[in-house]
């Protein structure tokens, strides 16, 4: 029985979700702390500071507002991030705390290692072909 490409592509998907998901790709962290803690991280790397908005890491993670605060007030219970009110009190921000850093590179450096078996496994040239897919699907189905 011919399966159309589009039940190829959801069923591809599903494995691949499904793979991530069982191998924890954020092992030693809830899933959504680790996500919210990779936009902060990025921003940290890129300037030192790691001061990101709420409204940023919402847009960033494609998550609920809801879920993005419940997971801000656990991350800063945590000692992971630092509230910060903008000029207006009308834009919240977190900031990363530096000296806590240590157990979210230990999570961050296990999604590396899976990510580099990904890549030994498919090789270079389609590893950036599925950076390439993987941002084009997610910037055009966003909205």
């Amino acid at each position: 029985m011919d399966r159309s490409l589009e039940e190829q592509v959801i069923t591809a998907w599903v494995r691949l979700t499904g793979v991530l998901k069982n191998t924890r790709i954020t092992k030693g962290m809830v899933y959504n702390e680790a996500i919210v803690m990779l936009v902060a991280y990025n921003r940290y790397r890129e300037d030192g500071e790691g001061l990101v908005s709420f409204k940023e890491i919402v847009s960033e993670t494609c998550m609920l507002k809801s879920l993005v605060n419940r997971t801000i007030d656990s991350l800063v219970a945590k000692g992971y991030l630092v509230r910060c009110e903008g000029k207006d009190k009308r834009t919240t921000f977190v900031r990363i705390l530096p000296e806590h850093i240590g157990g979210y590179l230990q999570v961050h450096d296990h999604s590396l290692a899976l990510a580099a078996q990904m890549i030994d496994l498919i090789g270079k040239e389609d590893a950036e072909a599925f950076v390439r897919i993987a941002e084009k699907v997610a910037l055009n189905l966003k909205n």
